[in-house]
């Protein structure tokens, strides 16, 4: 019997298929023992399916999911950066289903966008790869396209690094209101996100510093640093505080038309791509932007012997090695090096290696036939 009783316990079952015993709790009643070896019977009969992971998102879905977690956890710079690459998959696949988009389909677009450059392809690589190993993460999409996908080879070059000469005559072409913004990057060596965001909140007039805010941190964490402030920089933002008198929080701001509001508003800066080009036409000097101030001034302390610590401590770095990036002297070590190099090798031109007998061959071939004779 496959269900049967034990005295002061209740009812079981107990029963053999396919080789495997297969016994169950006590129940008070007959009853509810043949219920329960009927439906393990049914289970062990029918046993149910795992749970797969959805195949067909449609991946416009996908897209917009991974949008969103960039807009809670990045900052707002990289998120308007996903958004334009974005645009341009959902023109493409955005009624696609997931499973549609094979690494052939990839492999084909990336080539196309390395028409553009090879610096542009491999940005799409890095964005799709992070969008479908996100979806891999939530459950959206069992496998990643791009795992076949190789960066194409770039052309690297030492980036260009104005000289102190060549930033001065870009200041002394802008109007006050631009030149205290381009100093307040120059004196503290901020990203330029991190100066339209300055508030006067972040400034301590006692202890003569400035607290910065960054997203570049991992997990998108919004990280201060506090940098000290120059007496240039120091003055420069003590008469705007003067002359603001807490009407606005921000330091450097401006009016501009709203379009969702169609009005007038006064805010922080977003972006000002097309300035620093102007301003350097207008100079006469290599073209530069924001970004090449902060390499100008890591570098001008590197040469100075400043310890490269306190550089990355300055830059917001949370690896040595970005910062040694943004060091483009040539370290003292390497000066010295060279000389060792250049004594070593006599810094004798071809022409003269006749009338030295130490360095001519034929010389050294005369002794020493001279000595076998």
């Amino acid at each position: 019997m496959s269900v049967y009783s034990k005295k002061g316990r209740g009812w079981r079952y107990d029963f053999t298929l396919a080789g495997q015993r297969h016994t169950s709790r006590f129940y008070r009643t007959k009853t509810e023992a043949r219920r329960a070896e009927a439906q393990k019977r049914e289970e062990l009969k029918n046993p149910p399916q795992p749970e797969q992971t959805p195949t067909d998102t449609v991946f416009l879905e996908l897209v917009n999911r991974r949008l969103d977690h960039v807009k809670a956890y990045n900052s707002e710079r990289h998120y308007k950066e996903y958004v334009y690459v974005a645009r341009r998959w959902a023109k493409r696949w955005g009624e696609f289903q997931c499973r549609r988009i094979t690494p052939d389909v990839l492999e084909a677009f990336v080539l196309q966008r390395s028409k553009v450059s090879a610096n542009t392809a491999n940005k799409e690589i890095r964005y799709l790869r992070a969008t479908f190993r996100f979806g891999i993460k939530k459950h959206l999409v069992a496998d990643d396209p791009t795992r076949e996908l190789e960066f194409l080879p770039v052309e690297k070059r030492i980036k260009y690094v104005p000289s102190l000469e060549d930033i001065e005559k870009v200041m002394a072409v802008a109007n006050d209101e631009t030149r205290e913004y381009l100093r307040a990057i120059q004196d503290t060596m901020a990203r330029v996100s991190e100066i339209n965001a300055l508030r006067w909140d972040d400034i301590d007039w006692q202890t003569r510093t400035v607290v910065l805010y960054t997203r570049k941190k991992k997990g998108g964490h919004r990280t201060p640093r506090m940098v000290p402030l120059t007496e240039r920089l120091h003055a420069i933002l003590a008469r705007r505080f003067q002359e603001n008198r807490g009407k606005l929080p921000w330091v450097f701001w401006h009016r501009y038309w709203d379009r969702k509001a169609c009005e007038w508003v006064c805010g922080p800066y977003q972006n000002r791509k097309s300035l620093m080009n102007s301003l350097c036409v207008k100079a006469g000097v290599r073209r530069f932007g924001f970004h090449a101030l902060r390499h100008a001034g890591a570098s001008m302390m590197d040469r100075e012997g400043v310890p490269i610590g306190t550089i990355q401590r300055i830059l917001g770095h949370e690896n040595r090695t970005t910062t040694e990036i943004y060091l483009h002297s040539n370290s003292e070590q390497e000066r010295v090096a060279m000389r060792v190099f250049e004594k070593a090798v006599g810094g004798v031109e071809c022409g003269d290696s006749g009338k030295n007998p130490h360095t001519n061959p034929h010389t050294k071939n005369k002794r020493r036939l001279r000595l076998v004779t």
